[in-house]
C-alpha cells in the first residue's frame, strides 16, 4: 500500500508538471503522456485563477498529503464513496469531522486547472445551498469537502442502494433549494459564477435532505463588463455533460447565466418524473400535450398533488427552451414559483 502511494504521488507531480508545461508552452503533448493543446484564453483564465488564489486570503485550511492519508486510511477503497471526472472521492476523517476528499487523479490533465476553479470559487463564498470546502492540499490537487449523508440527487433519484423514493413535497424544496443556490452563484460579486455543469450527479443531500451545489470546477466567473452588458461571455470548447448543456451554448460558445437555467430545467424534469435526461423534454411536452402529465410522473411516488406538478413541468419546460432568450428570469419568475410549491 505504502508503495502505491508513493507511485501515486510521483505520478501527480509529473502529471501537474506536464499539465504546466501544455499550457505556457502552447504546443500539444505527446498522445501516450494525455498532454492537451490549451487555447491561449484558458491560458490567461489559469493565470488569472492561480493569482486570485495567491492573492486573496479564503476561507479553507490546508492540509499535507500526510494529513489527508491518515484521515482516508491511505485511501482505503472500502471508503471510496464516489467517481468523478476529477477523480475518485473518499470517505474520512479530519479534525474529528466527516469529510469527504476529492483525490486528483494522475492522468487528469486538466487537473490543475479544476482544482483552481474550485478553491477560487468555493473558497470564498459560503452559502447554505451550496457545497463547503473545508481544506485542501495544493501540493497533490486534493480537494476536502463536507460529508453529506444521502450523498447525490442523482442516487436518491433512481433508489441506488435500496433506498426509499423521495417523497413529492422534500422534491419541492430540493428544487427550491437548488435554484436559491444557483441565484447565489448568479449574484456573486464582483464576477458572477456560471457552473456549467448542473446536473442530479452535482447535488449533493445532507442527513435532513437539505440540497447542495457541488463540483463547480468547470465553473466560469463571467467578467462584470461583459455580464452588464450582454449576458454573455464567448468561451470556445462547450464544458458540461451531454443532455444538460445549453444548446444555444454548445452551438456559439456564447456563455451566460441563463446556460445554467437550461440544465436546471432538465434537472427539474428529472425531479418529478425520476427519469434519466435522454429525451425527458419531449415526454413530457407530449404527455402535457395529451392532457396526461400523471402518466410520466415517477411512480415510485403515489400522492403526487398533479396541479401542481404540472406547474413546476410547465416552468421546467421553459427553462428548456433552445434560445437563452425565451427562457425565464431565475430572480424573477423560476425562483417565486419553486418557493410557492415548497410552501404547500
Amino acid at each position: 500500500m505504502e508503495t502505491e502511494i508513493n507511485r501515486l504521488k510521483q505520478e501527480q507531480k509529473r502529471t501537474k508538471k506536464k499539465s504546466r508545461s501544455a499550457s505556457v508552452g502552447r504546443e500539444a503533448g505527446f498522445a501516450k503522456q494525455k498532454v492537451i493543446n490549451v487555447h491561449e484564453e484558458d491560458e490567461e483564465e489559469r493565470m488569472t485563477t492561480s493569482n486570485e488564489i495567491e492573492r486573496n486570503k479564503f476561507i479553507f485550511k490546508r492540509y499535507n498529503i500526510e494529513e489527508i492519508e491518515v484521515a482516508t486510511n491511505y485511501f482505503d477503497m472500502d471508503g471510496k464513496i464516489g467517481e468523478g471526472g476529477y477523480g475518485p472521492v473518499f470517505k474520512g476523517v479530519l479534525d474529528n469531522t466527516d469529510v469527504a476528499v476529492k483525490a486528483l487523479r494522475p492522468d487528469m490533465t486538466q487537473g490543475e486547472k479544476q482544482f483552481n476553479q474550485e478553491v477560487l470559487v468555493l473558497g470564498s463564498i459560503r452559502h447554505p445551498n451550496i457545497v463547503v470546502l473545508l481544506g485542501a492540499c495544493p501540493e497533490f490537487g486534493c480537494l476536502i469537502y463536507e460529508y453529506l449523508d444521502n450523498g447525490s440527487l442523482e442516487d436518491r433519484l433512481f433508489q441506488r442502494d435500496n433506498t426509499p423514493p423521495i417523497p413529492w413535497k422534500t422534491r419541492f424544496k430540493i428544487a427550491s433549494e437548488i435554484a436559491t443556490g444557483l441565484l447565489f452563484l448568479h449574484q456573486t460579486k464582483p464576477e458572477p459564477v456560471v457552473h456549467r455543469d448542473l446536473k442530479p450527479a452535482n447535488i449533493l443531500l445532507d442527513r435532513n435532505y437539505v440540497s447542495k451545489i457541488s463540483d463547480v470546477g468547470l465553473a466560469r466567473l463571467v467578467p462584470p463588463s461583459v455580464e452588464n452588458k450582454t449576458t454573455e461571455y464567448h468561451k470556445t470548447n462547450a464544458a458540461g455533460t451531454f443532455f444538460y448543456i445549453d444548446p444555444e451554448y454548445q452551438q456559439t460558445g456564447l456563455l451566460g447565466v441563463k446556460s445554467d437555467i437550461y440544465s436546471l430545467g432538465v434537472m427539474l424534469l428529472q425531479i418529478i418524473t425520476g427519469k434519466t435526461p435522454m429525451g425527458v423534454a419531449h415526454l413530457v411536452e407530449e404527455a402535457i400535450q395529451n392532457d396526461n402529465l400523471a402518466k410520466v410522473l415517477d411512480p415510485n411516488v403515489t400522492d403526487w398533488p398533479v396541479e401542481e406538478a404540472l406547474s413546476l413541468a410547465k416552468l421546467a419546460l421553459k427553462c428548456c427552451e433552445m434560445k437563452k432568450k425565451d427562457r425565464p428570469s431565475l430572480a424573477s419568475v423560476i425562483l417565486p414559483e419553486l418557493k410557492r410549491l415548497r410552501d404547500l
